[in-house]
């Protein structure tokens, strides 16, 4: 047993990814050619697109929204466990890291299920009906995370789960004195969710923190 959560180095790092991952080897050459891009840090980690493929699976979502995709992986692990008649929407800015998305889709057979935006995510996020959503993701530029939560809360259904990546900001938004605009934007929705009578919500020490966020 222990009071505090666990510090995780590489040993015990690399033992949760060969025990606790079932990472298919599409995912990995996807994460593969991830890495070789010069923002190739941007990629979520396997467990905690494992955690997520799990999560799909255990609220039963069949309706997904992710709000910055970069290279696809997040995607095809949820849409892979959600299954054959699910369905998702994806918003991403940048062309050149969706074409890569959809070969990776295309060769998972889920390219269908995917509709993408490639747009401000301001932008395709109104075109969307309100309440359509069982499961949401948002994972990109971190100075509109309060703008995309909003949505995210209008476009959840009921006790609809929301994923928020990046809380944590590599530490960042525990130091005071750093006060620029990602690392304040964090810092305040993370304040703001826990004190939102909207939403029920918990704070998970996966990868670069990520908050689970139930709308009431």
């Amino acid at each position: 047993m222990s009071n505090k959560t666990l510090d995780i180095n590489d040993t015990l790092l690399d033992y949760i990814i060969k025990t606790g991952v079932n990472e298919s080897d599409l995912k990995k050459r996807l994460r593969d050619e991830t890495k070789t891009l010069e923002m190739g840090k941007m990629q979520i980690a396997p467990e905690q697109g494992a955690f997520m493929g799990f999560i799909a699976n255990l609220v039963g979502a069949k309706s997904y929204l992710e709000i910055g995709v970069f290279t696809g992986y997040s995607m095809l692990s949820v849409v892979g466990a959600m299954g054959k008649d699910s369905s998702a929407v994806g918003c991403d800015l940048s062309k050149e890291w969706t074409d890569i998305a959809k070969r990776y889709w295309s060769e998972a057979g889920i390219d269908s299920q995917v509709n993408l935006y490639v747009d401000k995510a301001e932008n395709s996020l109104v075109k969307l009906e309100k309440s359509s959503f069982d499961l949401a993701f948002i994972d990109a530029d971190k100075s509109n995370y309060d703008l995309y939560y909003e949505e995210c809360l209008r476009l959840l259904k009921p006790n609809a789960l929301l994923m928020i990546d990046n809380i944590f900001w590599g530490g960042t938004v525990a130091n005071e004195t750093i006060i620029d605009a990602d690392t304040s934007a964090i810092r305040a929705l993370n304040e703001k969710i826990m004190q939102d009578k909207r939403v029920d919500a918990s704070m998970l020490t996966i990868g670069d923190g990520l908050m689970l966020v139930r709308k009431l």
